[in-house]
């Protein structure tokens, strides 16, 4: 039986009646929208949040399937963005992946672990099939100069798409496609490279600096979380927006009236509730989840898709959270780009991870269009959220297509509706 984690908690429920008045309505149930309002409660002010699903949380879905704790794609959240420090993290639980991933190439697996972490995989990783030296010291370089260089020089860099900054560095082509592009194809849900280099600067940062992680209930408990701060009654599920006006927004049980309406949908929703927003999220990943008897691996690594294979790479999610699995079975996540049937990729998945394919149980597979926006070249960080006569807009789309780029975008729109609603109210200054 499949129960959405929503269903479980007892802070909100559907609406069956609302007060149809609110000093701020948010529109949108995701990590931005919980982010402004979560905020926007903090310092006082009357806030409600409208979720046309049944579950808060936005695209970090989470449902349990035979037991198993199934997120909506393969997905991880990384303490190196700055925005994590807006979540208790302990509460979360979570579990942990090795900094590192495994190349497959030859017939063997190779582990290209951070030898920070762990110094007796030094010889393992210099030793990878990830071309001569030269190359292994610009692919470190790189590291070095993202992870660890001033933030305002890494985006005052000539911007270029990735493939190419990562050539210019002296990154070599072995380096690049057994290793950069489909790690970053994971994260960017693409394998041309052609994302923004500050993003890729940006988002490489946030490896080098961070470890990633899932929550001991699935990535959903961070969307629940933010929600939790809200006063029961806040959060208003089943909920859809139909218009959205100055002072108003029109829903299905009747229009509400605010002081400020903020939107904090997908793009698509987002541009069609407010014209004056262009966006697009034309990204999308498909995630097929199996059962082994027991994982093939000592450490929790991601492993890596290879250059003439459908899958971007395949994970043991259960080895970095074990409370993915109800009886200590393997859980494994496997992902592609483009839309893919399960029977498509059962042999790579079991080459994958040196299994036979008889032996990978299938559990779900779930395809994600719409996944993230795009990141391309020209880079288009802090997109204003203020639209004016009230109404404000919020989401990834509006800053990086990330979950800090959503969190970011909602404390980003919260400190521009209370300048607005509490001009003079201390600390509410800040670009909007």
């Amino acid at each position: 039986m499949v129960r959405p984690a929503w269903e479980l908690c007892a802070g909100y429920r559907r609406a069956v009646s609302t007060p149809q008045q609110a000093e701020v309505v948010v529109v949108g149930a995701g990590l931005a929208g919980l982010s402004a309002a979560s905020r926007l409660a903090a310092a006082g002010v009357d806030v409600h949040v409208l979720e046309a699903s049944g579950h808060v949380g936005g695209r970090l879905a989470t449902e349990r399937i035979d037991g198993f704790v199934v997120d909506r794609g393969f997905q991880v959240f990384n303490t190196g963005y700055p925005r994590a420090a807006d979540l208790d993290l302990p509460a979360l639980e979570l579990g942990w992946f090795e900094r590192g991933a495994i190349v497959r190439a030859g017939g063997r697996a190779h582990p290209v672990v951070d030898p920070r972490r762990r110094p007796g995989s030094a010889l393992g990783t210099a030793t990878a099939p990830l071309g001569g030296l030269r190359e292994k010291a610009a692919l470190v370089a790189f590291s070095l100069r993202a992870g660890y260089a001033p933030v305002d020089r890494l985006l005052a860099r000539p911007e270029t798409t990735a493939a190419q900054s990562l050539r210019r560095a002296g990154v070599g082509d072995a380096a690049i496609e057994r290793f950069l592009r489909p790690f970053l194809a994971g994260v960017l849900l693409e394998e041309e490279l052609a994302t923004s280099s500050r993003y890729v600067d940006l988002l490489w940062r946030s490896f080098v600096r961070g470890a990633t992680g899932l929550p001991a209930s699935g990535m959903q408990a961070i969307g629940e979380q933010l929600a939790g701060r809200l006063d029961p009654g806040r959060v208003h599920l089943g909920t859809p927006v139909r218009s959205v006006a100055p002072g108003t927004v029109g829903t299905d049980d009747g229009p509400w009236s605010a002081g400020a309406v903020v939107v904090a949908t997908d793009p698509g929703t987002a541009a069609g509730l407010l014209p004056a927003v262009e966006a697009s999220a034309p990204r999308q990943v498909t995630t097929h989840l199996h059962v082994l008897p027991e994982s093939p691996w000592p450490s929790a690594l991601i492993v890596l898709g290879q250059p003439d294979g459908r899958l971007v790479n395949s994970a043991v999610v259960s080895d970095a959270q074990p409370r993915y699995s109800p009886d200590g079975r393997a859980l494994v996540a496997s992902s592609t780009l483009g839309p893919t049937r399960e029977t498509d990729v059962r042999g790579e998945v079991a080459a994958a991870h040196g299994v036979s394919p008889s032996e990978l149980e299938h559990l779900t597979t779930v395809t994600v269009p719409g996944a993230q926006p795009a990141a391309l070249p020209p880079l288009q960080l802090r997109r204003p959220v203020d639209l004016g006569d009230g109404v404000y807009v919020c989401g990834d789309h509006r800053d990086t297509p990330s979950i800090q780029g959503a969190m970011a975008s909602g404390a980003r729109t919260a400190r521009a509706v209370l300048r607005a609603l509490r001009p003079t109210r201390p600390g509410t200054t800040g670009n909007g």
